[in-house]
């Protein structure tokens, strides 16, 4: 998913995707340690994923408190 993509969905299916690819990056990790997975640039791919749900909902967290000071 693009970055745009992301920033139109509502944070509860963000938090979900962000679930979904933990899990994901746990079963490539087991993968890899049991020597069954061939593609590696999906470990990443999925870290990178990770890196963006969480950037993202950060990012959220901070307008909410900006915008709750601000009140």
């Amino acid at each position: 998913m693009e970055n745009k993509e992301i920033r139109a969905l509502p944070t509860a299916e963000i938090e979900i995707k962000l679930d979904n690819a933990r899990e994901a990056m746990f079963k490539l990790r087991f993968q890899y340690r049991t020597g069954k997975l061939t593609d590696y640039s999906r470990l990443s791919i999925a870290r990178r994923a990770i890196a963006r749900f969480e950037t993202l909902l950060r990012e959220r967290q901070l307008q909410a408190q900006l915008t709750a000071e601000e009140k």
